[in-house]
């Protein structure tokens, strides 16, 4: 059985759960990692030299990185509806997938931080979350193009990794008190995720 190293609140360790979920591959959690036990212990290092969690123990085999355990854990499950194994449609998956951890997660920080987590120092500088506004703002308008241009998801017309990395980022931009666009498709696109089984076996709607 796969050990799920990180406690819920974390996005990254959600993607995990999804995917697991999704996989249909049996797993325990371990929740009070970053949260009741410190990722900074030695234990915890030994595992993943960054103290950051998730981590994904199979066996003697660890993995770090959400990304990467999302795709080992679809490639052990043969799952190349989430993974395609054509070199082209693979690439397109991986591309949005990278694209969610570089340049949305690069611009939510100011604001999320600051109006949900409340830490102090992000909430005493408004012109880092109105420029966070502005920029998570533009991002997900970007998506909000690709996914009225598919009809349906975020690599084409299929539910891939690439959805349950941008549906987690989407409900987080949709639970956070700032002022959104309009974006009809991503609402819509929403509900399609919110439907799943394994969206409604692991993902709480109310965690941004």
């Amino acid at each position: 059985m796969l050990r799920i190293l990180g406690r819920t609140t974390s996005i990254n360790v959600r993607k995990v759960l999804w995917t697991a979920a999704e996989c249909g591959l049996p797993y325990a959690q371990e929740p009070e990692w970053a949260a009741e036990r410190s990722v900074r212990s030695p234990e915890f290092l030994a595992l993943n030299p960054n103290g950051l969690v998730p981590v994904l123990i199979d066996g003697d085999r660890v993995l770090w990185e959400s990304n990467t355990i999302c795709r080992y854990m679809a490639a052990k499950a043969g799952r190349e509806d989430l993974l395609q194994a054509d070199p082209y449609a693979r690439a397109q998956v991986e591309m949005w997938m990278d694209w969610q951890a570089t340049e949305v997660n690069g611009a939510w920080g100011g604001a999320f931080l600051a109006l949900v987590r409340k830490r102090p120092e992000a909430m005493a500088d408004a012109a880092a979350i109105a420029r966070s506004t502005e920029a998570w703002n533009a991002r997900m308008l970007l998506l909000e193009a690709r996914i009225a241009e598919t009809g349906a998801y975020a690599a084409g017309s299929v539910f891939t990794l690439a959805d349950i990395v941008l549906g987690l980022s989407l409900q987080r931009w949709l639970l956070t008190p700032i002022e959104r666009p309009t974006t009809p498709a991503l609402l819509d696109y929403r509900a399609r995720l919110q439907d799943r089984p394994s969206t409604q076996a692991v993902i709480d709607p109310d965690i941004p």
